[in-house]
C-alpha cells in the first residue's frame, strides 16, 4: 500500500493510493514525483481547492471515476471539456466545470489529517492561493 504526502499552506496530509482500483493514475502521479504548484478554491466544485495540472501532462484513461467524491478523496481529471486537474474536497462536493459535471479518477483518499482539511479549504477560500507539494512517503 503506497501513500503520498501532500503539503498544503503548511499543513501535512498523508493519502492512501488506490491501486487496485485506479492503476494507471496512480502509477502516473507516482512516476511525476515530486509536484509542486498552487492550488485555488474551486468554483463549480464546492467545498474543494484543486490544482491545474496542464502543464504536467498526465495522460491515463478514464478509471475509477466519480463526480461525487467525499470529504478527503483525491480526484484526477485527466482532461476533455475542461483541462487536466487534481480536486481536493475538503467538504460537501459534486465534481463540476462551467460546462457541467465532470468524473474524475478516484485514485487516493486521505487518511492523515483529514480532520484538518476544512481548515485549509477555508485558508484558500478566504486567503487565495496555497502552495502545494505532493511528494511520496
Amino acid at each position: 500500500m503506497k501513500t503520498i504526502v501532500l503539503r498544503i499552506g503548511g499543513q501535512r496530509f498523508a493519502a492512501r493510493l488506490l491501486e487496485a482500483e485506479a492503476p494507471m493514475t496512480c502509477e502516473a502521479f507516482l512516476s511525476r514525483l515530486p509536484i509542486e504548484g498552487r492550488v485555488i478554491h474551486a468554483r463549480w466544485s464546492g467545498e474543494s481547492v484543486w490544482f491545474p495540472m496542464d502543464p504536467l501532462g498526465i495522460d491515463v484513461p478514464a478509471e475509477n471515476q466519480t463526480c461525487h467524491p467525499s470529504r478527503g478523496d483525491l480526484l484526477y481529471y485527466p482532461g476533455g471539456v475542461s483541462e487536466r486537474e487534481l480536486l481536493i474536497p475538503y467538504g460537501s462536493a459534486i465534481f463540476g466545470s462551467k460546462v457541467g459535471l465532470l468524473q474524475g479518477n478516484h485514485f487516493a483518499v486521505v487518511t492523515d489529517g483529514l480532520d484538518k482539511l476544512p481548515e485549509m479549504g477555508k485558508n484558500v477560500l478566504w486567503e487565495g492561493a496555497q502552495k502545494i507539494r505532493i511528494e511520496e512517503a
